[in-house]
């Protein structure tokens, strides 16, 4: 490297933590009747569920050991086996050291258990919200930044709220994430638009993780749909959200604000540019689209076409996760490395890698 280099910063766009009974360590002594429990699946021994409030709440929790991860990742032909210490962070140190590996510097940290809605009390999401939060804090305090996150909003007391987001602001969060639907209501009903308008005084964007809150409308795509998986129940709705945002003027009304839309790949992207474009009257290119112009990011998988990607969208507003943690559909440790050895060229690679991230996330 001469003295004119730099070094790419690789930035892991979608990473986990997958919470552990250490995650409610931070409850107030007056909130330890809200701690989750967890129960075990009768038919798998394989699956168990957080118990809260005496109702299985939130995405269920995956028991799997070290070997059955090594299966899943033959199964899956993906690499998706991660050390449970590191999946847990019950070793920053052992994960750090598998980030180096897998050729990572800084990894964002997604939340798993709020993919699907928690509770309906407000005075338990607050305090699960706020314990989940602290725990992430002191991850990222011992991670040697490395360790970036984005923060959980209790979105039943939007004054909890504000004041989750300005904690995690001083506490090493880079983003706001929220649920395509949160119970009744899409993301974009007014009841939000103060998190949103505190998210972008502090230059935190708001980002949509695939989930679904809405537990009627997850019910409904579970059983009809039983060989979706999570296609049907949370892929389609962060698309959804998407398309609303794409649609709508709230991307207007907060002008300076970033968002994100993470874990859905990116194939559909250029689908959901046409459907805009035949509604609004427009003529989109990569030039000039709405991804550009409403300050959207998505990630993308190694297995989408990024070449036609790039002709529809540009490449100022991709970017790439391995979905660190997990063992399903968007899993694989080695998508950096893989991506690394695709068609594109080095500076197209290094916007993807590096410059998107950094600009979405604000690092």
């Amino acid at each position: 490297m001469t003295a004119t280099q730099t070094k790419t910063v690789v930035i892991d766009a979608d990473a986990h933590v997958i919470e552990t009974e250490r995650t409610w360590d931070y409850l107030e002594p007056s909130e330890e009747k809200f701690r989750p429990q967890i129960i075990q699946s009768a038919s798998d021994p394989n699956v168990r569920y957080w118990l809260i409030d005496g109702k299985i709440a939130g995405l269920r929790t995956a028991a799997t050991s070290d070997e059955q991860f090594v299966k899943n990742s033959k199964a899956a032909l993906r690499n998706i086996s991660v050390d449970a210490a590191a999946r847990k962070m019950e070793d920053i140190d052992l994960r750090l050291d598998h980030m180096t590996e897998l050729g990572i510097d800084i990894e964002i940290l997604h939340n798993s258990l709020w993919i699907e809605q928690v509770t309906r009390r407000p005075d338990i999401e607050v305090a699960l919200c706020r314990s989940w939060n602290r725990w992430l804090a002191d991850i990222w305090r011992e991670g040697k930044g490395r360790l970036r996150w984005t923060c959980v909003v209790p979105t039943l007391d939007i004054d909890a709220a504000k004041e989750e987001v300005r904690f995690s602001k001083q506490n090493g969060a880079v983003g706001v994430c929220m649920q395509p639907y949160s119970g009744e209501l899409m993301m974009f009903d007014p009841q939000f638009f103060p998190i949103y308008a505190l998210a972008e005084e502090l230059d935190l964007p708001v980002i949509v993780h695939i989930a679904n809150g809405n537990p009627d409308f997850v019910e409904i795509l579970r059983t009809r749909f039983t060989d979706g998986g999570g296609f049907a129940a949370f892929r389609v709705p962060t698309v959804l959200a998407c398309f609303d945002l794409l649609r709508n003027d709230v991307a207007e009304q907060f002008p300076m604000l970033r968002w994100g839309f993470v874990e859905t790949s990116a194939q559909w992207v250029p689908w959901v540019m046409n459907e805009i474009a035949r509604r609004n009257g427009e003529r989109y290119s990569a030039q000039y689209n709405p991804f550009v112009t409403k300050n959207i990011y998505v990630t993308t998988q190694t297995d989408d076409d990024h070449e036609y990607l790039i002709h529809k969208m540009g490449e100022d507003r991709l970017m790439i996760g391995t979905d660190y943690g997990h063992a399903d559909p968007s899993s694989e440790l080695d998508a950096i490395a893989i991506f690394r050895h695709g068609d594109l060229d080095d500076a197209q690679k290094n916007k993807i890698l590096a410059t998107n991230p950094a600009r979405l996330y604000g690092l």
